[in-house]
């Protein structure tokens, strides 16, 4: 194992967790795309084939650190230690999911760990962060947010404007863009002239990196680096993470515009499998360890699905619970 194989600053145990995370988002992704015909969210966006961005993201950042997502957040959730049994039981529209059977598979969140949710709006996340953010300076709280973006978000105004009022007010944002190359069945190269997303960051006067996406320990290495200059007041950084997703853009989406040897070229490029052996290689762990984390990851998997079915569904009488009401009805004018 070479001296920068890995970060010193993790252990064996912590660089192991890395990988279960990993697993663990691949294994739920699998599970919710098999039984989508069976649960209360059929439209699912699976983040198959992204675990590495997630994962190694949000091992750069601090437990009271922030994070927004996106329509395709389940790995987001987890990555930033989100409960593996809420989150199945919010995708059954169960009571006991994080939001109570409320917000499906495009809404989640859990505020408790600073997930402060996945959007159905493409490209809404980066203005919420903006807000966060600003927040955290003006409070002096040296929290950084990492806000998640997809390449078809990367065309929006609302994008923009986020970028532009970060720098010039040095917030403490790092633009998470996940560049799986599709908007739905659009390749971004159809409607983007730069090759590299990162460059538009020069426009707006802060640093932007392209990456590996799918390389774990150089996403971390890249965020923390951000991260470190953001609590120092530095400003924003714009990271594209170069990845892929395996599936379509959902599980009803036939995804007949992209070729069986363009997936499996993406496929042999699998994050999972390429950490795996970096483990190995660095004797971190032997096919006998790999194959029980294999093992209790879908055993895991299994009891989330029995924990869901379980879970009683909503009560009609409480739709309109934490909701907004009416200000005359309740006493307003």
């Amino acid at each position: 194992m070479s001296s920068d194989e890995f970060p010193k600053e993790f252990s064996p145990e912590e660089l192991i967790n890395l990988y279960k995370k990993m697993l663990l988002i691949r294994s739920f992704e699998e599970r919710i795309t098999k039984d989508a015909g069976k649960i209360k969210s059929p439209l699912v966006h699976p983040y198959i084939g992204e675990e590495a961005i997630a994962v190694g993201a949000c091992a750069a950042i601090n437990e009271d650190d922030y994070i927004t997502s996106t329509h395709r957040g389940h790995g987001h959730f987890l990555a930033k230690g989100g409960d593996l049994n809420s989150l199945m039981a919010e995708i059954y529209g169960k009571k006991d999911g994080m939001c109570k059977g409320r917000g499906g598979s495009m809404h989640v969140a859990d505020f408790s760990k600073h997930m402060l949710g996945a959007n159905g709006i493409v490209g809404a996340g980066p203005p919420l962060a903006l807000g966060v953010a600003l927040a955290s300076k003006l409070r002096n709280e040296g929290r950084v947010i990492l806000t998640f973006f997809g390449d078809g978000a990367a065309n929006q105004g609302m994008l923009h404007e986020s970028m532009n009022l970060a720098a010039a007010w040095k917030l403490p944002i790092i633009f998470m863009l996940e560049n799986n190359l599709y908007g739905w069945s659009t390749p971004s190269a159809n409607v983007t002239a730069i090759k590299d997303f990162s460059l538009r960051a020069q426009g707006y006067g802060m640093k932007g990196l392209s990456i590996n996406g799918n390389d774990i320990i150089e996403v971390y290495k890249t965020v923390k680096e951000a991260v470190e200059f953001a609590r120092k007041g530095g400003g924003p950084t714009l990271i594209e993470c170069k990845t892929y997703r395996w599936g379509g853009q959902t599980t009803m989406d036939a995804d007949k515009y992209r070729s069986t040897e363009e997936k499996e070229e993406w496929k042999r490029k699998c994050p999972i499998e390429a950490y795996k052996t970096r483990l190995i290689r660095g004797e971190l762990v032997d096919q006998q360890i790999i194959q029980e984390i294999e093992e209790k990851t879908l055993i895991l998997i299994d009891e989330s699905v029995k924990f869901s079915k379980k879970s009683p569904k909503p009560d009609p009488n409480t739709a309109l619970d934490n909701v907004y009401k009416n200000p005359i009805e309740y006493g307003g004018n």
